[in-house]
C-alpha cells in the first residue's frame, strides 16, 4: 500500500512538472480538457490517477510519454492473454513512472533536466576532462551563489549541472573529500533553493538529501545548519510545518548563545536558520513559535554591524524586519505589515531577492485589502528589483488571482502585466 501511495504521488509530480515547464496554469490545462481546475489539482496531488482515460488525455495535452504516467500501450486484440511475466512487467512500468519524471527523453533535454540528472545517484553528467583545483571550484561556487541572490535563475540553472559534476568528480579523490564536502553541500543547498523557487518540490527532496549527507560528512556545524535550514524550507513547502519548526528548533538549540565571541559567518548561519523558523512557523499559523524565533533572530542581529552582499551571509536587523513583514502578511495582519514595511521601502537592501521579497509582500498585503492598483504598483517595483523572481509560479498565482478579481477590468495595465507573465486570463 505504501509503495502504491508513493507511486501515485510521483505520477502527480510528473504531471505538475510538465505543466510548470510549459508555463501553464492548472486552470488552463483543465479548460483545454473540459474539466474543472480541481480535477488537475487532484491529479497533481496524486489523487484520481486510477482513471486511465483522464491520464491519457492529460498525457496528450502536456506531451507526456504514456509510460511516464504508468500507462501501457493499447493492447493488441489478436494477442493472447497475459502470460505469467506480463503483470510483473506492468508493475515495473508503474514503479518506473516516478523515475521517468527525472530521466527525460534525449530530444527534450533542457537545463532543468540537466540539473535533475546531476542530482541523481550514479548518473554523473559530463565533468571537466582535467582535475580541477579546489580553489577554482570554490570560486565557481561563489559565482553560482551570486547568481542566486541576484535572481538570475536561468543562468544558475545552466551553471549548476557542470559545477556539481566537477565537484562530484573531484570528491572521488579520497584525499580531497574532506575539503570538497562543504562545497558539495553548498552546491546542493543552492540547487534545492532554486528548485523550490521553481516549485519543483519532488526534485528538491533529492537535492536536500544530498546536501544533508555532504554536510554531515563535512563535520562543519555551520554547513550542517545551512543544510538544515534548506531542509526546513522543503518541509514547510510541503505543508509539514510542525516538523520544520521542530527541526529548526533542535538545530538552533545547539548553536545559539555566546554571540559576542562568534564570527560573522557563524552569526549569519544561526540568524538565517532562525529566520527559516519564522517562515515555517508563520506558514503553519503558529504565532507563539513565530514570536520566539523573531525574538532570537533580533538578538543575533544585535551583533551584526553591516549588510553583506551575499545571499548566504545576508543577515542583519534589516533581514529580520523583512521576515517580520512577511509573517504579518501570512497571518493576515496586513495593516501592521504595511506599517512595518514602510520604513524598509527607503532602506538600502543590497540583495535583489530580498528587495523583491519586500515588494511582493507589500503586493500581497494590498491585494488582501482589495487595493489592486497599489498591489499592481508593488508588483512592478518587485519586477524592477528581480525580474525572474516575479515569474515564479507563486507570484504568477498571485497575479492571476488579482486579475480575476478585477472583473470590470478597471486596471488594464494589470491584465497586460498578467499576459506578459504568461498568466492565462
Amino acid at each position: 500500500m505504501a509503495e502504491a501511495c508513493n507511486e501515485v504521488r510521483r505520477i502527480g509530480e510528473v504531471i505538475r512538472r510538465a505543466r510548470v515547464l510549459q508555463g501553464r496554469s492548472q486552470r488552463e490545462i483543465a479548460t483545454a480538457l473540459g474539466y474543472h481546475q480541481s480535477k488537475v489539482s487532484r491529479l497533481e496531488s496524486g489523487r484520481g490517477t486510477e482513471d486511465i482515460r483522464v491520464l491519457r488525455a492529460v498525457a496528450q495535452e502536456l506531451g507526456i510519454p504514456s509510460e511516464q504516467l504508468g500507462l501501457a500501450a493499447a493492447p493488441d486484440r489478436a494477442a493472447p492473454g497475459p502470460g505469467p511475466g506480463v503483470k510483473e512487467m506492468h508493475r515495473r512500468t508503474f514503479l518506473a513512472a516516478g523515475v521517468a519524471a527525472f530521466v527525460p527523453l534525449p530530444e527534450s533535454v533542457t537545463a532543468h533536466d540537466e540539473l535533475v540528472r546531476a542530482l541523481l545517484p550514479g548518473l554523473l553528467p559530463a565533468a571537466a576532462a582535467a582535475p580541477l583545483d579546489t580553489a577554482v571550484l570554490r570560486d565557481r561556487l561563489g559565482a553560482a551563489r551570486r547568481l542566486f541572490y541576484t535572481c538570475d535563475y536561468t543562468a544558475l540553472e545552466r551553471m549548476l549541472p557542470g559545477l556539481i559534476a566537477d565537484l562530484r568528480q573531484a570528491a572521488g579523490d579520497v584525499g580531497a573529500r574532506d575539503a570538497l564536502s562543504p562545497l558539495l553541500a553548498t552546491a546542493y543547498q543552492t540547487a534545492t533553493s532554486l528548485l523550490l523557487k521553481q516549485h519543483d518540490q519532488g526534485t528538491a527532496w533529492f537535492a536536500v538529501g544530498r546536501a544533508m549527507a555532504e554536510a554531515e560528512r563535512s563535520g562543519d556545524p555551520l554547513i550542517l545548519a545551512s543544510s538544515v535550514r534548506v531542509q526546513a524550507h522543503v518541509l514547510a513547502r510541503e505543508k509539514h510545518t510542525a516538523q520544520a519548526v521542530a527541526l529548526v528548533r533542535h538545530a538552533a538549540d545547539q548553536l545559539t548563545g555566546s554571540y559576542d565571541r562568534r564570527s560573522p559567518e557563524y552569526l549569519a548561519a544561526v540568524g538565517l536558520l532562525l529566520l527559516r523558523g519564522v517562515t515555517a512557523a508563520s506558514s503553519g499559523g503558529d504565532r507563539a513559535a513565530t514570536a520566539v524565533f523573531l525574538s532570537e533572530a533580533k538578538e543575533v542581529a544585535r551583533y551584526v554591524c553591516v549588510d553583506r552582499p551575499d545571499a548566504w551571509a545576508n543577515f542583519d536587523s534589516t533581514n529580520v524586519a523583512l521576515h517580520e513583514v512577511s509573517a504579518l502578511v501570512t497571518f493576515g495582519d496586513v495593516d501592521r505589515a504595511l506599517q512595518a514595511a514602510h520604513p524598509l521601502m527607503r532602506r538600502h537592501i543590497p540583495v535583489p531577492e530580498r528587495r523583491a521579497a519586500l515588494w511582493l509582500d507589500v503586493a500581497r498585503a494590498h491585494s488582501r485589502q482589495g487595493r489592486l492598483a497599489d498591489g499592481y504598483r508593488a508588483l512592478r517595483i518587485a519586477e524592477a528589483c528581480a525580474a525572474q523572481d516575479v515569474r515564479r509560479p507563486a507570484v504568477r498565482d498571485l497575479v492571476a488571482d488579482m486579475a480575476a478579481r478585477d472583473r470590470r477590468r478597471t486596471l488594464p495595465e494589470l491584465h497586460q502585466f498578467s499576459r506578459r507573465l504568461g498568466v492565462p486570463a
